[in-house]
C-alpha cells in the first residue's frame, strides 16, 4: 500500500466509540494515580524535601515549585484527567493534562519509569485529536478520523513489542536474570509463592515474558485471538503488579488495551456504562443510532509530517544504544525511553570526596544531606546522575567559599548479583568532565 493510500485510509471517518471508551478509562486511571500520589504524601517526599533534583538531559531548567504550587499543579492534573474522562472541556483538559503530567515527571530523573513516558506521549497526542469538547453532545455520538485510533494502537504495540525484543538476550533467556533474583523474594505469597523459589520458575517466567511481549500486539489485533490475548494481558499485568512495585502501570496497560476491541464491543461497553445511574450524563455516553457524521476531513500538511516523523522517531530512537560501544547496563547510554522494562537488577555504592584544590584538604560528602533514600539509590549506579551530583557538590562548596573544588567518587556497581566493580577511576576529578550525548569514555566497567 502506497503512502497516499495509507493517508487516505487514515482520514476515513470511523466510530469514536473505541476512543470514548479509552478516554473514560484512561482519564479515570490518571485521576486515580494523581489522587493516590497526593494522598500518599509523595509531593513532599519526592519534590519538596530533597535539596537537589536530578535533571533530564536538555531539561536542566525544570525545577519544582514550592509545596503550594505543586499541590495546585496536581489539582489541575486531577481536574484535567477527569475532564478527559467526562469529555468536558476536552481540548483544554488535554492541554492541561499534558503540561502538568509531563512537568511533574521532568522534575527529577530518579523517578523515571517507562509508563510515565507512555502516558506523556498519549497525553500529547490527545491534544490534537479532532474531537468536539462534547459539552453539548450528551447522548450523541460522533465520528473521528481513523488515524486517531491507529495511533493509540501503534503506541501500545510498540511498547509491548520493543519490550519483548529487549528481552532477547543471554542474560534474560539463558541466565534467567534478574528474575532469578527477584522471584524468590516473594516465596511467601499464597499458592504461587513456594514455586517462586525454584530456579526453573525464573526460566519459565523469563521465556514467557519475552514471548508474551513479542506476540501480544499481533494476538490483540487478530479478532479471533483477541479474547484470549486480553485475558493474558489481564493475568500478566495483575501478576507483575503483585510481584513488583511498579505503581499503576499494570492498570494503565490493562485499561488502555481495550482500544484493540471491536466497535461493537465498545458500543456494548458504553451502553453498560450508560445504564449505570448518572454515569451516562457524567461521561456523555451516546447512542450509536444518533451519530454525528464527521465533516469532510483532510489531514493538514503539518499533521501528516508530524505523524510520519513521530512514528519514524518512535521506531528508531530505541535503537540508539547501538551507536555506543561498551556495556549498555554499565553506561546506560540509550537505555531510557527505549521500552526496556525491568531488564536488569543493579545496585551501587557511591562515596563522594570534596577537595579544596588550593588548600589540599579533602573530606567525605554526606549524600543524605542533599538527597532522599530513593534518589541516592538511583544515583549510585547511573553515570549521568553521578556526574550531575558531582558537579552540584563542587558548585555547592564553591558557593560557600571553597577555592577550586575537586570532586571524585568511589563507585562500586553490581549488575545482576555479580561482584561489585569500580564504575570508573576513583582518582578522577569529575568536575572536569561534562555530560553530553557522546560516548562516556570515562566509564570502565
Amino acid at each position: 500500500m502506497s503512502i497516499p493510500e495509507i493517508i487516505k485510509r487514515a482520514e476515513q471517518p470511523v466510530s469514536a466509540a473505541p476512543f470514548v471508551s479509552f478516554r473514560i478509562v484512561f482519564g479515570l486511571l490518571i485521576a486515580y494515580s494523581t489522587l493516590r500520589f497526593v494522598l500518599s504524601g509523595w509531593i513532599e517526599e519526592h519534590y519538596s524535601n530533597p535539596v537537589f533534583h536530578f535533571h533530564y538531559y536538555g531539561f536542566f531548567w525544570v525545577e519544582p515549585l514550592n509545596s503550594s504550587g505543586l499541590y495546585l499543579v496536581h489539582l489541575l492534573m486531577l481536574l484535567a484527567a477527569l475532564g478527559i474522562a467526562t469529555g468536558y472541556l476536552y481540548r483544554i483538559s488535554a492541554i492541561v493534562l499534558f503540561i502538568t503530567f509531563t512537568y511533574t515527571h521532568l522534575i527529577d530523573l530518579t523517578y523515571y519509569l517507562n509508563h510515565y513516558y507512555f502516558v506523556s506521549l498519549i497525553c500529547f497526542w490527545l491534544m490534537f485529536f479532532p474531537l468536539p469538547s462534547a459539552g453539548n453532545s450528551t447522548n450523541r455520538s460522533f465520528k473521528i478520523p481513523a488515524w486517531c485510533n491507529w495511533l493509540l494502537i501503534f503506541q501500545l504495540c510498540l511498547v509491548y513489542f520493543y519490550a519483548g525484543v529487549a528481552k532477547i538476550n543471554s542474560e534474560w533467556l539463558l541466565n534467567a536474570m534478574p528474575l532469578k533474583i527477584w522471584l524468590p523474594a516473594h516465596d511467601n505469597l499464597p499458592l504461587l509463592g513456594p514455586l517462586l523459589s525454584y530456579p526453573e520458575t525464573a526460566y519459565v517466567f523469563s521465556w514467557f515474558g519475552m514471548i508474551y511481549d513479542c506476540s501480544i500486539p499481533f494476538l490483540l489485533i487478530n479478532r479471533r485471538t483477541r479474547p484470549f490475548a486480553y485475558a493474558a494481558v489481564v493475568l500478566f499485568h495483575l501478576m507483575t503488579g503483585i510481584l513488583f512495585q511498579i505503581g499503576v502501570f499494570p492498570l494503565v496497560m490493562i485499561g488502555s488495551t481495550i482500544i484493540f476491541f471491536s466497535v461493537e464491543w465498545h458500543h456494548r461497553f458504553l451502553a453498560f456504562v450508560n445504564r449505570i445511574p448518572i454515569a451516562g450524563s457524567i461521561f456523555r455516553i451516546y447512542d450509536k443510532q444518533n451519530e454525528i457524521p464527521l465533516k469532510e476531513y483532510k489531514m493538514p500538511g503539518f499533521l501528516k509530517w508530524s505523524l510520519g516523523l513521530y512514528i519514524l522517531f518512535q521506531l528508531l530512537f530505541p535503537w540508539r544504544y547501538l551507536l555506543y560501544p561498551g556495556n549498555l547496563y554499565a553506561t546506560e547510554q540509550g537505555y531510557r525511553f527505549s521500552w526496556r522494562v525491568m531488564l536488569v537488577e543493579k545496585s551501587g555504592d557511591a562515596t563522594f570526596y570534596i577537595r579544596d584544590g588550593n588548600a589540599g584538604r579533602e573530606g567525605i560528602v554526606n549524600n543524605r544531606e542533599f538527597l532522599n533514600s530513593h534518589q541516592e539509590k538511583q544515583m549510585s549506579y547511573q553515570p549521568d546522575m553521578i556526574l550531575e551530583f558531582a558537579h552540584f557538590i563542587g558548585n555547592y562548596y564553591r558557593s560557600r567559599g571553597m577555592k577550586n573544588p575537586e570532586v571524585r567518587a568511589e563507585v562500586y556497581v553490581t549488575i545482576n548479583a555479580r561482584p561489585g566493580k569500580l564504575l570508573f577511576d576513583p582518582k578522577m576529578d569529575l568536575m572536569k568532565i561534562e555530560d553530553g550525548l557522546q560516548h562516556k569514555t570515562w566509564i570502565r566497567l
